[in-house]
């Protein structure tokens, strides 16, 4: 039985789509509420059976997850990708969801990878617990330039220490009394903070789904929790990348443009996963100092003159470990452990 061939253009308040038999001809179009009770009613109306794609927006997961177990097949389409392919004078609702159909119907829509539901909401709640040390960062960020704006002497890697704090606001002298509120506020807030996290940190270890893959990961001399964590719940499946793939989706990797037989290489490139990338540069600055092997390479890196390249250099050799083991599903051993045995 010949399937039905349906595009879908997500917002916030509606749902554009546009229904195609597989030799062209229009079904049905419209738009309708983007709820699951109008979503619901929509299916009821469909013929069957029907295949649909979506552009990936930050409202698919959710459409996605709703309308699985009712199609034959549900694929999402890299927005980066299809906005190459459709760009186009005219561009409204109507119009984008016929171009999603047509290019679902004939067999060319660029399709993205969707991490299974169980994953993503484990991702979410990893990238919420980033949020939250992101916002205690600025807390702390904070609560120093208010005491610097007073003239206030203090130490620097005491500060956010309960006992110091509270010693600090018994005995500091000339800070208004305004500003001591304040930074009992952002005190108070800080704790509140750090908690959270502590907490989405502990039930993430915990999980099942990930905990055997992600102590796997931390053999590797340098990765800690947060970095195997991320590797994790960002890669999903990691067979579906080579390892110049995965450097180049964490964004380690500059831009190429290539013209006339002349190549030019940009800065980092902007087409990556930033959460990753965050958190790849990050280790890579600490991993040196628990891994030789990327202590040598650091070192020969940084004897070239360039500190930022010699950090990307490591964070390189990072993905390349994390990609491996993640693959082979054996733990890290080093090389000289290797010889030696």
């Amino acid at each position: 039985m010949e399937a039905y061939y349906i595009g879908l253009d997500l917002h916030k308040k509606i749902i554009a789509y546009c229904t195609k038999t597989g030799s062209g001809t229009i079904v049905s179009r419209g738009t309708i509420a983007a709820t699951r009770s109008a979503l619901t009613a929509w299916i009821e109306r469909l013929p069957k059976p029907w295949v649909a794609a979506m552009e990936a927006t930050m409202f698919t997961g959710w459409v996605y997850d709703f309308l699985k177990p009712h199609a034959q097949e549900l694929k999402v389409a890299h927005p980066e990708m299809l906005k190459a392919i459709t760009a186009a004078k005219k561009k409204n609702d109507r119009a984008d969801a016929e171009k999603i159909c047509d290019l679902l119907r004939v067999d060319l829509l660029p399709q993205c990878y969707m991490a299974p539901q169980e994953l993503r909401e484990l991702r979410r709640v990893l990238r919420y617990r980033n949020h939250v040390v992101h916002m205690a960062t600025t807390v702390k960020n904070k609560m120093s330039g208010l005491l610097m704006e007073v003239g206030a002497e203090y130490s620097k890697k005491h500060l956010h220490g309960r006992s110091y704090f509270t010693n600090l606001l018994e005995t500091v002298e000339d800070v208004p009394s305004s500003v001591k509120e304040l930074l009992k506020f952002s005190r108070a807030g800080l704790e509140i903070f750090t908690a959270v996290q502590k907490k989405l940190l502990s039930a993430l270890r915990d999980n099942s789904l990930i905990h055997e893959r992600v102590q796997r990961l931390m053999t590797i001399p340098g990765v800690g929790e947060v970095t195997a964590l991320t590797w994790a719940l960002e890669i999903g499946d990691p067979s579906r990348f080579s390892a110049r793939q995965a450097i180049s989706y964490c964004g380690l990797c500059s831009a190429q443009k290539e013209s006339g037989g002349k190549e030019t290489r940009g800065p980092i490139s902007k087409k990556r996963n930033k959460h990753l990338q965050t958190i790849l540069i990050e280790a890579a600055k600490l991993a040196p100092h628990w891994n030789p092997q990327l202590a040598e390479l650091h070192a020969r890196e940084l004897a070239k003159g360039n500190r930022n390249r010699a950090t990307l250099a490591v964070a390189r050799k990072l993905v390349t470990y994390l990609l491996t083991i993640d693959k082979t599903g054996v733990d890290f051993v080093m090389q000289r452990e290797l010889a030696a045995a």
